[in-house]
């Protein structure tokens, strides 16, 4: 079926509008345009300003830019002329061709087109200098909005632009996505896959020929059903066979897409065909089944309308799978989500997102290479329940992992990070899995490989039942935010075991009576009284010189010293006077506690250095009594770990300090169990200064 244009209005009426407005003003793109058309002006960005800082980060231009809209480079402007279509996307002095390539494939779909561009713009009546575009960016559609100041050079366009002098979508396009990406510098280099799911919201895979599942016709039919982007191309050796004709009539280097597949009757058999598109809207296949192949004379003339064979050079043709596959090197599948598709459609993905952070120090553990901290990365429990249509015990589903604004972070450094996934069957208990787990089970399926990519993305087959997915770097201590996306074909469920907050502080012990004191208890009352004299009280100080001696002793544990501060931070928390000072049945309970501490530190110092790693936190404090998920530990890493993603013991005393301080603060405001509280300014600045 060849290509129609459908009239942008039309097309517009049924996009749904749910993109989040963008502006630092706070305005939508209404707003603001009706703002500039009741004080006569035109709109100005402030956001991505018309000067050089919105060209490059780590250059300066070779040549003098100047920043000119659309009137006063032609005399008879349009956003559109005659329609989108791939002769309005001509590369500029920009290595995007990347963009460019989804871009030309977003102009043969017009439900995904207006979508991103919003096809009710003009420089006719209502004109006012600002125009908006919609883009898909992890989990949501916002809104860009920009003026239409563009560089030039000696009156033309320096970057993206029309054959048609006079046609200006396609550049100002490219410039809401350089402003969505910080710069025009940031869209050096990339995937046109990762254009097509920012211009769709869909999730994408790649498949080389030579690798092709034994399924491939399956997966491409279903992807045709529910609506999704394929597109195909022929590999280059070198540039010079960029867009070279091959004896078949196919264009190397060049992209293609996929616009239909159904089996004919041929001889007697069934035959498998594919229908394949140039965007050039001509240059055709040459071969077997090609539009005057001799093989359509021998099928029916009803079968021949059912799949709208006709001998129009289109670009549009039809050959069979087994020469697609011959004669095709890659095919890239972009999955539309439900709210991209047709109402109509009949197949439809079920898609769960997570969103998520590797943290140094806490949840960055690495790959399964760094068993030691693989296992403190999120874990993201997937509950496959319902089993494929055609498949008797398996589901089929699609995990896409992606890292978060690293294009637009390019300006300060930071480059994409090598990620990686691997999926392990669960035990089936709600909670999350130790180090011990993954030293002993291999994963049950994991990415092809980590990759510095934006996004991973692979198809599995597993049958139903409960698995634990970990997203990770490859390299531990690498700091980002992440995208997790399913897309399954059946129902199924993900959720983060995050690990639920929760304490289990048994009361401490009374201690024993003065005649039934063991003789560690008798030498540390002569101690406490040499420091403390008659009264029997010590202060923060004295405490300090009491701990620091008896620790000193303590052979089996290194430390520096116990410092001032966690001295009263103890008092805070054994006072039970309320006097600042700490009586000896009260420095007796923090001794038995201290005990206890001292065994977990040292069963977490496996090295005996002095200090234990950040990442063993979890553990420890959840042997201590403290159950935390990742976003309180994140706090605590951060706040007690060193440089090096260590905590020494006065650290890690701290710490269980001030949890059992808040713990038990919290448990006496909740005077009725609800763990809830509510505080005034005054309550919560006392709370807070207790702890």
């Amino acid at each position: 079926m060849p290509y129609t244009y459908e009239d942008p209005k039309k097309a517009a009426t049924s996009l749904p509008d749910t993109a989040r407005p963008t502006h630092s003003s706070g305005k939508s793109y209404e707003e603001l345009r009706k703002e500039c058309l009741q004080k006569g002006i035109l709109f100005e960005d402030c956001d991505f300003p018309a000067n050089d800082m919105a060209l490059f980060y780590s250059e300066k231009p070779n040549i003098p830019f100047v920043w000119k809209r659309p009137r006063e480079i032609v005399n008879n402007p349009e956003f559109f002329v005659g329609g989108a279509s791939r002769t309005d996307i001509c590369q500029g002095d920009l290595g995007d061709c990347w963009l460019l390539a989804a871009i030309a494939c977003l102009t043969l779909n017009d439900k995904t087109l207006y979508r991103v561009v919003p096809p009710d713009q003009t420089f006719g009546a209502g004109y006012s200098g600002i125009f908006q575009f919609q883009f898909w960016q992890h989990n949501e559609w916002i809104n860009v909005v920009i003026d239409d100041r563009l560089p030039t050079f000696r009156n033309r366009l320096v970057f993206l632009h029309s054959a048609e002098l006079n046609e200006f979508w396609s550049a100002l396009l490219e410039k809401a996505y350089a402003k969505l990406n910080g710069t025009y510098e940031a869209l050096k280099g990339g995937s046109t896959i990762e254009a097509m799911e920012d211009f769709t919201g869909g999730v994408a895979e790649t498949y080389e020929m030579k690798k092709t599942p034994e399924n491939f016709y399956e997966i491409i039919r279903k992807a045709l059903q529910r609506g999704s982007m394929l597109g195909c191309s022929i590999d280059i050796s070198s540039s010079a066979e960029t867009e070279a004709k091959t004896p078949q009539g196919l264009v190397k280097g060049h992209a293609y897409s996929i616009t239909g597949l159904d089996e004919v009757n041929y001889r007697g058999h069934k035959v498998q065909l594919i229908r394949v598109r140039n965007p050039w809207g001509q240059v055709e296949w040459n071969g077997s089944w090609s539009d005057n192949a001799p093989q359509w004379r021998e099928v029916d003339p009803s079968e021949q309308k059912r799949l709208s064979q006709t001998a129009l050079d289109d670009g549009e043709f039809w050959m069979t799978f087994e020469d697609f596959k011959k004669y095709f090197d890659k095919v890239e599948i972009c999955n539309l989500t439900p709210d991209a598709l047709d109402d109509d459609a009949t197949h439809k993905w079920e898609v769960m997102i997570h969103e998520g952070s590797w943290v140094r120090g806490s949840t960055a553990g690495g790959c399964r290479n760094f068993l030691d901290t693989f296992w403190t990365n999120p874990q993201i429990k997937l509950n496959l329940k319902e089993k494929d249509e055609e498949h008797k015990n398996e589901c089929t589903f699609i995990a896409a992992l992606m890292q978060k604004n690293r294009r637009r972070l390019k300006k300060v450094g930071a480059d994409l990070l090598t990620i990686g996934y691997s999926i392990y069957q669960c035990p089936g208990k709600e909670d999350q899995l130790n180090k011990e787990f993954f030293r002993y089970n291999p994963s049950k399926a994991r990415s092809n490989t980590y990759i510095n990519l934006r996004e991973i993305s692979q198809r599995f087959k597993l049958p139903p039942g409960e698995y634990m997915l970990i997203p990770t770097t490859f390299e531990p201590h690498q700091e980002a935010d992440f995208c997790l996306r399913i897309f399954s074909e059946k129902k199924a469920e993900i959720k983060e075991m995050d690990g639920e907050i929760g304490v289990d502080l048994p009361e401490p012990p009374k201690p024993n009576p003065p005649h039934q004191e063991t003789e560690e208890e008798k030498q540390f009352r002569q101690l406490f009284q040499q420091i403390a004299g008659e009264d029997m009280e010590i202060n923060a100080e004295e405490l300090q010189y009491v701990l620091n001696a008896v620790l000193q002793r303590t052979k089996n544990i290194k430390f520096k010293e116990i410092s001032i501060f966690s001295c009263k931070n103890i008092i805070s928390l054994m006072d039970s006077s309320g006097n600042g000072k700490l009586e000896f049945e009260e420095f007796k309970l923090f001794w038995d506690k201290l005990k206890k501490w001292i065994g977990i530190f040292l069963q977490f110092d496996t090295d005996k250095s002095g200090s234990m790693s950040s990442y063993e936190l979890r553990s420890a404090l959840k042997v201590a009594g403290f159950q935390l998920n990742n976003q309180v530990l994140q706090l605590v890493a951060l706040r007690y770990a060193d440089n090096r993603y260590q905590i020494e013991f006065d650290d890690f005393l701290n710490c269980l300090i001030r949890l059992e301080n808040a713990c038990r603060v919290f448990k006496t405001l909740d005077k009725n169990n609800t763990d809830s509280i509510n505080l005034n300014i005054i309550e919560f600045i006392l709370l807070t200064m207790n702890i």
